[in-house]
């Protein structure tokens, strides 16, 4: 944790003690002026695969010749990641979540859900356990072992054998519901058995079709339902009475080019947004948080200011976080600092490289001036 005063032109400076955000004047500290650059809470990614090996660009480019993606893809990934060694599993994560940093996301939640059996799953979460203590973004592990359901015994082994081995090494458990994978019933025995070893049920629900997974969500009072292609207002006015937050993924729609969550209908109704990448190897490969805010302004209709706001403290309700996802006294300080002084930039200029500095827990972590790429800087 760090001590540091960042200097910004016309505005008051932001004055971090001990790596939290303060309410008082200006100590001894180091300084950063940023001019007039704008700066940002840290992005929060409340949704991502980052542990697995190999690709599906052979299954990405069959799809763009009109094949539809199916669950069963994800098998292939399995398969890659079963055979993959700890060390392989740990840098390619590692170096994922430093991509991630590098555009501005400081906090990550990552999943299980490429093992498939006990002990690849708890071999995933231990490969997270690994890769957060080698990169400077927090990395926050949920249990997906529920990611399918192949065979009518499987839940069984979820629940009886793979939750007793990974929940200690988790904070959420997690269940794909949808066509293809987990029914409503199977998903609410998964959940169910997670939050009895205490962790928070969070659910992959109404993506490839209309399941009742969102009302599921809202009856279990999951922190987040994620997807929601397919949610309708009476699923929105559920999750909103539930305080579920919405956890919607528009790389995901962008990969499969098929359609988009109703993000309005569920604001309109309520609904906590929050904003994620779910970087995965077969439908939505992208770890920037600003691609991500710049679609979302463009596919959902959202303004630039509340797509930043769902990127940031939207993400941090979606993991039941008030210390992250803002710049008000008491919250860690994790900030993003642009090469721009509108934060509207995000949006107006996609794919543009605006992330200048990037600081975590109150130390520079990235930064553009260090040279014309950007380089992760050592403690």
């Amino acid at each position: 944790m760090a001590d540091l005063v960042i200097r910004r032109s016309r505005r008051p400076p932001i004055v971090i003690r001990g790596g939290r955000i303060v309410d008082e004047p200006p100590g001894d500290f180091p300084e950063l002026d940023v001019g007039e650059r704008a700066v940002l809470a840290g992005f929060v990614d409340a949704h991502t695969h980052l542990v697995f090996a190999g690709d599906r660009a052979d299954e990405f480019e069959a799809r763009l010749a009109g094949r539809p993606y199916e669950a069963g893809g994800i098998w292939s990934t399995v398969r890659a990641t079963r055979a993959a060694s700890f060390d392989e599993l740990v840098d390619a994560t590692v170096a994922r979540a430093d991509a991630c940093l590098a555009t501005g996301t400081t906090t990550i939640e990552v999943k299980s859900g490429y093992g498939l059996d006990a002990a690849t799953e708890r071999r995933l979460l231990e490969v997270i356990a690994a890769a957060d203590r080698r990169t400077a973004a927090d990395l926050v592990p949920t249990f997906l072992g529920a990611h399918l359901a192949p065979d009518d015994g499987y839940v069984d082994l979820v629940v009886e054998a793979m939750l007793p081995a990974c929940a200690p090494l988790a904070t959420s458990c997690d269940a794909f519901c949808d066509e293809g994978a987990l029914t409503v019933d199977q998903a609410r025995r998964v959940l169910q058995a997670g939050a009895a070893h205490g962790l928070t049920p969070r659910i992959h629900a109404e993506e490839l079709a209309h399941t009742g997974a969102a009302r599921l969500a809202a009856e279990l009072g999951c922190a987040s339902a994620d997807h929601l292609v397919h949610a309708t207002e009476s699923d929105a006015a559920a999750l909103a009475a539930a305080g579920t937050v919405a956890v919607l993924l528009p790389a995901t729609s962008f990969s499969l080019r098929s359609a988009y969550a109703p993000a309005r209908l569920l604001r309109q109704a309520g609904v906590t947004l929050a904003l994620a990448t779910d970087c995965n190897p077969g439908t939505s490969y992208t770890t920037s948080m600003p691609f991500v805010i710049a679609l979302a302004c463009s596919a959902y209709g959202l303004s630039a200011d509340d797509a930043i706001l769902a990127a940031t403290e939207g993400g941090a309700s979606a993991l039941r976080r008030d210390d992250i996802g803002h710049l008000r006294p008491g919250a860690r300080a994790d900030l993003v600092v642009l090469d721009t002084d509108r934060s509207v930039d995000l949006a107006y200029r996609p794919g543009a490289d605006l992330v200048h500095t990037v600081v975590k827990d109150g130390r520079i972590v990235a930064s553009m001036a260090i040279g014309v790429a950007r380089r992760r800087l050592l403690p």
